[in-house]
């Protein structure tokens, strides 16, 4: 990762740490269900979640798995993980400031990695996942959960434009056909997968990152203006002019290394 990016990256989710502790969709739900069921029946004693975040899926995983170790690229959201962890409980999980290209663990550590919710953020998703492989066991699995691309060029573009706005560090939502080219690229197989709709509060969701309101304001007469096509695609709800809802696809995955 560019150090240019690292510092969008720091920057931007620095300053909302706390936010994404307290977030409820972040928190829990069918999605980080699933993630739990597979690495339940996995029971890997060594779990390493990369780009955790506020730490919801590490301590989803800290009560079944002997050893887990966390990593971030951005200290603020460290320090909020490993206090959100404490308060619940969570004191033997470790703690690392590491990008997810370059992991200070040697070769085949651990028999799970998992990753919720941050490859979006990747500028390219085949070094991280060439890494990620490399620090599973053979057999191991990587269990990842991020936002569903789109194959459909238009609604793509739309997409990406509203995520950018709200978000400089986004990067980009990864196709079906790419993450399964990248994970075999990079050794790795499918054995599971379910794709799941999740629904987003419009002013929960800006407010996350901090918007301002002439920002705000910009990227909902974005967004009205779009082709109907492109609201329709995304499930947003208007009430009264403005935007309240809107719905965005999740692709989970269970790939094992080769």
């Amino acid at each position: 990762m560019s150090e240019a990016h690292q510092s969008r990256v720091q920057a931007q989710f620095g300053a909302s740490a706390h936010d994404y502790v307290t977030s409820a969709g972040h928190a829990g739900g069918a999605d980080l269900d699933r993630l739990v069921a597979w690495g339940r029946k996995r029971g890997a004693p060594r779990v390493l979640d990369v780009a955790t975040g506020a730490g919801h899926t590490a301590l989803a995983f800290a009560g079944f798995t002997p050893t887990l170790v966390s990593v971030d690229l951005t200290l603020p959201m460290l320090e909020a993980a490993r206090g959100f962890l404490r308060s619940r409980g969570g004191d033997r999980v470790r703690f690392l400031a590491s990008d997810v290209v370059a992991l200070p663990f040697r070769d085949a550590s651990f028999g799970v990695v998992t990753c919720r919710l941050a490859a979006h953020h990747f500028p390219a998703l085949l070094p991280a996942m060439k890494e990620v492989a490399r620090v599973l066991r053979p057999g191991g699995s990587f269990l990842v959960q991020d936002i569903l691309g789109h194959d459909d060029p238009e609604l793509a573009a739309f997409i990406l434009e509203v995520e950018k706005r709200r978000d400089p560090s986004h990067v980009r939502a990864f196709t079906h056909r790419e993450w399964e080219a990248f994970l075999k690229a990079a050794g790795m197989t499918v054995i599971d997968e379910e794709t799941l709709a999740k629904s987003r509060p419009w002013d929960e969701w800006t407010a996350r990152q901090r918007m301002t309101p002439e920002a705000k304001a910009d990227l909902e007469r974005f967004v009205l203006a779009a082709p109907a096509r492109c609201r329709e695609a995304f499930e947003f709800t208007v009430d009264d002019g403005r935007i309240q809802t809107f719905s965005d696809r999740l692709i989970l995955l269970r790939a094992d290394r080769d």
